[in-house]
């Protein structure tokens, strides 16, 4: 009887649940599955010339990369601790380029500037300024090639004309200062001194036609006391005033005379120019040091092409993802 009631009560539970089943709806039956691992995309590396990354502890920041700055210059080549630093092409957008060697995000060693509108520097480089020894072709055709400081001329160098004068002697601050000789394309030429880029001082001038003029100058004109010798061999001597001789010189001077100049005194400042001259034939040449300068400029342009096509495989997708690659 016991076992009667309990297969009763059995068969009544399991129609009920049947019922039950059959009265709800059909719900979805799925186990949990496993989501998809997305790779986490690195931040970009943020460059900039003479100024810190801002990248984390895990960022490469060394090695070779390609960056890209808002105003659409673009620097292919080494970079150390976030900065350009080794071997590197830096493009001015729509403006130039430089190849060469970096230090700390500036142009440093050696290098080549190549500019649109036909100019080109090859030679030394010192925390991003010419510094040195190089040569500067200028767009006109003009080319100086000597000592560099600061961005400037300044030492000794020699600047040729495109028209075909030449200067050769001392600059200062990008201008002629100090002895220099200059060989004008008319066949002319002045040795002696210079002050801010104009003949200023002692010196001789020497024209194409055999005259010559001898004694001071300034800023560019004759004055002061010299002589002009013909090449007939006469000569006038005295006080020289805007180019013009103002006063005369005489052997037999007079003291306090209005009219006349001690002629020894002219003799003097002759003797001062031809003394002024002759340094300014003996001065320093650095031809030697200036072509080591650009041999070594071309090698570093060279390593730096080979640094920026370095730089430029690493942007090559591998595996869905790119290198960084930035605009600052």
């Amino acid at each position: 009887l016991l076992l009667a009631d309990f297969l009763s009560a059995a068969a009544f539970s399991c129609a009920l649940l049947l019922l039950l089943c059959l009265s709800l709806p059909r719900l979805p039956f799925a186990l949990p599955l496993p989501l998809p691992l997305r790779r986490a995309r690195r931040s970009p590396i943020l460059w900039s010339i003479g100024s810190s990354p801002s990248a984390s502890a895990t960022t490469p920041t060394t090695g070779h990369f390609v960056q890209v700055y808002s105003n659409g210059d673009v620097y292919e080549g080494q970079f150390h601790r976030g900065r350009c630093t080794g071997s590197g092409v830096y493009y001015y957008y729509m403006s130039g380029r430089y190849e060469g060697d970096w230090v700390d995000g500036k142009y440093d060693g050696f290098g080549v500037e190549t500019w649109a509108r036909g100019s080109r520097y090859r030679g030394q480089y010192r925390q991003g300024l010419r510094h040195g020894y190089g040569v500067y072709r200028f767009y006109t055709g003009d080319v100086y090639a000597g000592e560099w400081s600061n961005g400037q001329s300044h030492g000794y160098g020699v600047h040729t004309c495109e028209d075909g004068s030449r200067y050769i002697g001392e600059f200062k601050r990008g201008v002629k200062h100090g002895l220099g000789h200059y060989h004008f394309r008319n066949g002319d030429t002045y040795a002696g001194e210079y002050f801010a880029d104009r003949m200023h001082g002692f010196g001789v001038y020497s024209f194409a036609n055999g005259h010559r003029y001898e004694g001071a100058w300034h800023e560019g004109r004759r004055q002061g006391l010299g002589m002009y010798s013909f090449r007939n061999g006469e000569t006038q001597a005295g006080h020289w005033q805007n180019g013009v001789l103002d006063t005369l010189s005489t052997q037999n001077f007079i003291p306090g005379s209005p009219i006349a100049v001690n002629h020894s005194k002219v003799l003097n400042a002759v003797q001062e120019a031809r003394r002024a001259a002759e340094k300014a034939y003996d001065i320093p040449r650095v031809d030697d040091k200036v072509n080591r300068a650009v041999a070594a400029a071309n090698k570093a342009a060279n390593a730096a092409r080979v640094a920026a096509v370095k730089a430029a495989q690493k942007r090559i997708p591998n595996n869905g993802d790119d290198l960084p690659l930035s605009v600052v």
